[in-house]
């Protein structure tokens, strides 16, 4: 399952971890149709950090779920002997050791939150390696294409002492490559 955030600054083609967080992605994949983050800005930079969106009224402080309220972490653990799915091709895994989604690239995709519990639309990709936040976000995807030219020159706007961009960074729309979630609720009617 893939989308693709189209920005002022390029493209980031994103897979989405739609089997290890199905809240998460569900989420994200229902805001994605409805065009809620069309037009949103990209309010926080931080180089070597991270880049955050997700808040239509553009202040950082917005944002809702499609249920409305905040949604539970999933900060997934699986254990060893755990049988996951993998796209594509469309296959069951199973863990050989306990594997937990970590910060441990450029390009991680995370739901943003106040505190645990507290997911909404707010989401962010990491510039670099972050341990620190390992277990502290849900991690609901990654970057699979614009992570060396589209995030490289997000990096690079200049930001005010709170971090805000100064040049407008925007997410103008969203593709969807493919959406499980609502092809399954399709055929289950």
């Amino acid at each position: 399952m893939s989308v693709t955030l189209h920005t002022t600054h390029g493209d980031l083609k994103v897979e989405v971890f739609c089997e290890a967080v199905p809240k998460a992605a569900e989420n994200f994949l229902a805001l994605c149709a409805s065009g809620y983050y069309d037009d949103c800005i990209f309010h926080r930079n931080i180089k070597g950090f991270m880049i955050q969106t997700g808040d239509p009224a553009g202040t950082g402080k917005g944002g809702q779920s499609i249920w409305g309220k905040p949604f539970d972490d999933e900060n997934t653990f699986y254990p060893q002997g755990t049988q996951i799915k993998c796209a594509p091709p469309t296959r069951k895994v199973t863990m050989t050791m306990a594997v937990r989604p970590q910060f441990n690239a450029r390009g991680v995709v995370a739901m943003a939150n106040s505190g645990p519990n507290t997911n909404k639309s707010q989401f962010f990709v990491t510039y670099a390696k972050q341990p620190h936040l390992d277990g502290k976000y849900t991690i609901f995807g990654k970057v699979i294409d614009g992570a060396d030219s589209t995030l490289d020159l997000m990096e690079r706007v200049p930001v005010n002492n709170k971090n805000r961009p100064l040049a407008e960074i925007k997410l103008t729309q969203v593709t969807i490559h493919a959406n499980p979630i609502a092809d399954a609720q399709l055929v289950s009617r």
